[in-house]
């Protein structure tokens, strides 16, 4: 039957991790707690932080009437031991940390091209496979000539578009094309980060596999420690070696990024930019940071890899973990020379003591403290904090706020009215970015702003807003109005 194959292909896949999350019935539930957690804002989260917010989901879960009677942290370690989690331990953190796995990603972005599916054949999507097959057969082409004839070629399409443009006819994209591009952009590159997932993982079943040929190798001289001991990395020179190096290069080149930072500013600068959502907006602003983070990561672990596998050799710690493994090959074989003769019921008279005790340094035990047992008193509503200017600058340094949605709100208001005050600003635009448009509105009162006064003392506002989290906020910040005369330095 012509089926066999594909037949026998899924049902291998039947029983890996992505193929069972989306088919479990609380698979729906599973898939959302970790989305909203590992997917949508942060990508991994320390132990007690991501138990926490959990606990918090989970019982109201369980209000709602739904069945989840374990807590947090026993899904937690069911999850990972299904698949749907990796656990690492970071350089330097205090504790683990669990991000989500390559298989419980794609799921997501399965599910989420079915929630929300592309337009079939968009312009954009053919744009970029046009491009993509013109350059494959123009770099590969060997025949100098014809290549010579197509630089010529585009070199008088170039003369005639600027020749076009110096008459004044130039083309700009219309503006739904150019946000059907944009949001491409941001797929593709959103891509990128499964990308690296699955590379991560080529690299430690590598590394596993590496391990293995080095335990079975027999002799000091095997092919795999021949390798080594001559100062090969045969993770580098892998495959999924290779290609991460070709990525990550082009990645760090100066020219590159270079070409990149200009792009970007230059896209965020334009007015379609505004009709994309605030996540599509944030993913664009730190698309080159994430890159290299999500690439550094990867990297940090290659050659992390390459070093292990230089100790685990020179060490010699291979020949100890090679005797272990033939000393349990000895005792499996002398198991099953036995089999015949010892019935599984009968008793070998013999018993393995165990214990569960852990051994713990007397600098380890605390006095029990009966005040943290007191009960709390109740919380009072504390004043607002106040946010100076001088903090600002610190805080706009750190952060990648929306000052161009911030401007046309400022003078969308200033059309209407002579002056308004920061505080004008959020009550008729609620503050997008959370406690980032409050301080993008504080920069921006710096620099163009004036600062109100009572009694000669300087006045302050207090201001609301609501954060990420869907927590109310307020602070108290200096009083500071936006001129309408002064509406052409905003622009």
């Amino acid at each position: 039957m012509k089926a066999d194959k594909n037949i026998a292909t899924y049902r291998r896949m039947r029983n890996q991790p992505l193929w069972r999350l989306l088919a479990s019935g609380n698979g729906p539930t599973v898939i959302g707690l970790l989305q909203s957690h590992l997917y949508e804002k942060e990508r991994s989260l320390p132990a007690s932080i991501l138990f926490e917010r959990l606990t918090r989901d989970l019982e109201e879960l369980r209000a709602q009437g739904d069945d989840f009677p374990q807590t947090a942290q026993a899904y937690v370690a069911s999850w990972l031991g299904d698949g749907y989690l990796e656990r690492r331990f970071p350089p330097g953190a205090t504790e683990e940390e669990y991000e989500l796995s390559t298989a419980t990603v794609e799921a997501i972005r399965f599910l989420s091209a079915i929630a929300e599916p592309h337009s079939a054949a968009t312009e954009s999507r053919l744009s970029l496979v046009i491009q993509a097959l013109v350059g494959l057969a123009e770099d590969t082409d060997s025949d100098k000539y014809r290549r010579i004839d197509r630089l010529m070629a585009e070199q008088a399409r170039i003369d005639k578009e600027i020749e076009a443009i110096q008459k004044g006819q130039m083309r700009v994209l219309p503006r739904d094309t150019a946000l059907e591009r944009t949001r491409e952009i941001i797929s593709l590159a959103d891509d990128l980060t499964g990308d690296f997932r699955r590379v991560r993982d080529q690299f430690e079943q590598l590394n596993r596999d590496l391990r293995e040929r080095i335990m079975d190798s027999e002799g000091n001289r095997g092919e795999v420690l021949d390798s080594l001991f001559a100062g090969i990395d045969l993770i580098a020179e892998s495959e999924a070696g290779r290609t991460f190096s070709a990525f990550w290069r082009l990645l760090t080149d100066p020219e590159q990024a270079a070409m990149l930072e200009e792009s970007l500013d230059s896209v965020m600068s334009r007015e379609f930019v505004g009709e994309l959502d605030m996540r599509q907006r944030r993913f664009l602003l730190r698309l080159t940071r994430n890159l290299l983070e999500q690439g550094g990561a990867v990297h940090e672990v290659l050659q992390a890899f390459a070093r292990s596998h230089k100790h685990f050799v020179q060490s010699n710690e291979y020949l100890e973990q090679r005797r272990v493994k033939q000393l349990l090959k000895e005792a499996q074989r002398a198991a099953l020379s036995i089999k015949d003769e010892v019935k599984a019921t009968e008793s070998l008279e013999y018993s393995l003591e165990l214990t569960s005790s852990r051994l713990r340094s007397l600098s380890q035990w605390v006095l029990y403290d009966t005040s943290l047992q007191a009960e709390p008193e109740a919380m009072r509503e504390g004043e607002p904090p106040p946010i100076d200017l001088e903090s600002v600058s610190e805080l706009v340094a750190q952060s990648e706020i929306d000052f161009r949605t911030l401007k046309e709100h400022v003078c969308s208001l200033l059309e209407q009215q002579d002056q308004a005050s920061i505080g004008d600003v959020l009550e008729h635009f609620p503050a997008e970015q959370g406690l980032g448009s409050v301080v993008g509105l504080l920069a921006l009162g710096s620099r163009h702003g004036i600062r109100g006064a009572e009694s000669g003392i300087e006045a302050v506002e207090t201001v609301a807003w609501v954060g990420e989290d869907d927590q109310g906020r307020r602070a108290r910040i200096p009083k500071i109005y936006f001129l309408r005369d002064r509406l052409d330095e905003l622009v």
